[in-house]
């Protein structure tokens, strides 16, 4: 019996993905970048709190909300993953359990009507939550949400509806974190690159160049699988769900997905209702 350790599609090791927050309008310029480059993400949406159409911003403001129209146009037509942020953006653990089981069921709701898709991630509205709002998020239909702990590592996330990331973009590690991701090689682990933060801090900071030169670094490489987050944890979830011998001599994969897998140095995949000899 040897080693098995999972693979991402087309068999590479690593993978890498972005979570953005609030839906404002600098989103559109993030994602130009990302399409550039080839980056995919997730962006968090509060569906109660959509700017009014026709809104015209005070000159100076930074936090600038879009319009549903605008909300609607932008993101799945980008190849982007939207998910849940509380519907109007509250400090969930606050709440009493009913009014935080509606912030999160009915920001569901309205993104699934709008977008005409199922929802399924989140990411905690200030970065808060309490273990009595993540069983609410489990009764609520939500398979992982993201946090705002930052690890400086490349870990598969352990326990998804506590989800850390990476880091945060105006991280002063950022740049060294990505170049120990590209330049490092642990030959068994699988690696994933988590990035997060709100679009309109690079106008705040006035500095663009950050992300820019973060998806120039890492962009367009064979050897990353650019997803959004719940590609990732899908692909994870159907990983796991492989069933193997005994002894460790095959496997069947239950999953309607092909899975990838490094056999003893080797990369191998299985098909969707298949058993393959390992080895």
């Amino acid at each position: 019996m040897g080693q098995v350790m999972m693979r991402f599609p087309g068999g590479r090791q690593r993978a890498l993905t972005l979570s953005y927050d609030d839906g404002v309008e600098q989103d559109v310029k993030l994602i130009d970048i990302m399409k550039k480059y080839g980056l995919k993400g997730t962006f968090n949406l509060n569906s109660g709190l959509y700017a009014p159409e026709g809104t015209v911003y005070p000159a100076g403001q930074i936090h600038r909300r879009m319009t549903k129209e605008e909300v609607g146009k932008l993101y799945l037509a980008a190849g982007m993953e939207v998910a849940v942020h509380g519907l109007t953006h509250p400090f969930l653990q606050e709440l009493p359990p009913v009014l935080c089981a509606q912030e999160v069921i009915k920001d569901r709701e309205n993104l699934e009507e709008q977008f005409g898709c199922i929802v399924r991630g989140m990411a905690y509205p200030f970065g808060t939550y309490s273990d009595e709002v993540v069983q609410i998020l489990k009764d609520c239909g939500i398979a992982y949400s993201r946090t705002v702990q930052s690890t400086h590592n490349f870990d598969i996330p352990r326990d998804w509806l506590r989800m850390p990331a990476t880091c945060h973009h105006n991280d002063l590690e950022l740049m060294t974190l990505a170049k120990r991701f590209i330049e490092s090689f642990h030959w068994t682990m699988p690696q994933l690159f988590y990035l997060w933060g709100h679009s309109y801090e690079f106008e705040e900071r006035d500095n663009w160049n950050v992300i820019e030169e973060f998806a120039a670094y890492v962009g367009g490489r064979e050897d990353i699988w650019y997803a959004t987050n719940i590609e990732v944890y899908d692909y994870v979830q159907d990983w796991q769900r492989l069933l193997f011998s005994a002894d460790g001599k095959r496997v069947y994969n239950p999953t309607a997905s092909e899975i990838f897998y490094d056999d003893n140095g080797k990369t191998d995949s299985i098909q969707p209702g298949k058993t393959k000899i390992l080895g």
